[in-house]
């Protein structure tokens, strides 16, 4: 395997991406799969590859990721901030590019946990008066 240019960590809501990006033509492998096997939605496929194309970096690296936990979407946006970040750490002069576009910086959301006595995060049971 060619020489390891940068590597990543991408969080969004629940899902982490571990990228790693080579040398190569733009190929992508995720969990062992093609980009368009694993991101059958051509939306999440133009949000993975946007750090990517900003730079003009398209066809200039291999992206090989390991994506865990979460729902496709937020896959999708862990592996954005994931290659964002190999991206910054193969090369530190795209820093000003990428942090402009707001790649670099992680979305906080996530899913508010349930409180005891409540139906849900904030909903509450039915109050009765009598």
């Amino acid at each position: 395997m060619p020489d390891l240019l940068g590597y990543g960590t991408g969080r969004r809501k629940t899902s982490v991406a571990r990228v790693r990006i080579y040398p190569g033509q733009g190929d992508f492998e995720i969990n062992g799969r093609s980009l368009k096997e694993y991101f059958p939605l051509e939306t999440l496929r133009i949000q993975v590859i946007h750090p990517l194309e900003l730079t003009g970096s398209a066809e200039r690296y291999r992206v090989v990721a390991k994506l865990e936990g979460g729902g496709i979407a937020g896959q999708a946006g862990a592996l954005q901030h994931g290659i964002a970040r190999a991206l910054l750490d193969a090369d530190d002069t795209l820093r000003t590019e990428l942090k402009r576009a707001g790649l670099l910086r992680r979305d906080p959301r996530m899913k508010e946990r349930k409180k005891y006595g409540l139906k849900k995060a904030r909903k509450r049971p039915q109050f009765s008066k009598r």
